[in-house]
């Protein structure tokens, strides 16, 4: 499996080079998973946009935040500086993954990264993605779940296209922008629960890295 860092890069770009890279791996190439970062920019899936679009965008230019429709699933979500993204392309078939399977392997590679860092992290079955325990609500004593990590994958003709991502440093007040995922809860990012502590963009990079080979290289 080959792992390659594309830096900061438009979406629209990345896409295009999920594409070709989609192309090598039907003919035959060696899967890759495809590392980067995004400037500011909304995307929503197949279904469309919806009312989890919560800013007309206008204002999402006046912002510098780009939107565009993908062809992945899932609803609403923001990508930015500091949020690291995985996109693997890979052939379900040589893993023997169904699509559901695929998508809690991601969660799995995820949770692993985060155990790493001290940071425990668990799945919800009613959402997709990974989840922390966060601060207690205002009026409650229990603790609410946060967002940390989306997952949205698209599977055609047997391999994948889109994938992760990962809130290490990213701002986020640009999440007030949508409903993110659709789902009302709060979400959270490596510095604000590590403060102090959060390991470096390239750490997690690394970290995340190696899940990928450890699970996916044969």
């Amino acid at each position: 499996m080959l792992i390659e860092d594309l830096g900061t890069i438009p979406y629209r770009d990345a896409w295009a080079i999920q594409e070709q890279a989609h192309a090598d791996v039907l003919a035959g190439a060696e899967p890759r998973v495809l590392i980067l970062q995004h400037p500011p920019v909304i995307t929503f899936g197949r279904r469309g946009p919806t009312q989890h679009l919560l800013t007309p965008e206008p204002r999402l230019r006046e912002l510098g935040v780009e939107l565009v429709e993908s062809d992945r699933g899932g609803d609403v979500t923001f990508h930015g500086p500091g949020q690291l993204v995985a996109y693997p392309i890979l052939r379900l078939a040589d893993y023997q993954l169904s699509p559901s399977s695929y998508v809690h392997t991601l969660e799995r590679i995820l949770i692993q990264t985060l155990a790493d860092l001290g940071v425990p992290a668990h799945t919800d079955p009613a959402a997709v993605g990974v989840w922390v325990n966060h601060a207690p609500l205002a009026n409650s004593q229990l603790a609410t779940a946060a967002k940390i990590a989306a997952i949205g994958v698209r599977i055609r003709r047997g391999v994948s296209l889109h994938g992760l991502a990962l809130n290490v440093s990213t701002d986020l007040r640009f999440f007030d922008l949508i409903t993110p995922c659709g789902l009302t809860r709060p979400v959270t990012s490596l510095t604000q629960l590590l403060g102090d502590r959060s390991p470096s963009f390239a750490d997690v990079r690394s970290l995340l890295s190696r899940h990928f080979l450890a699970t996916f290289a044969r």
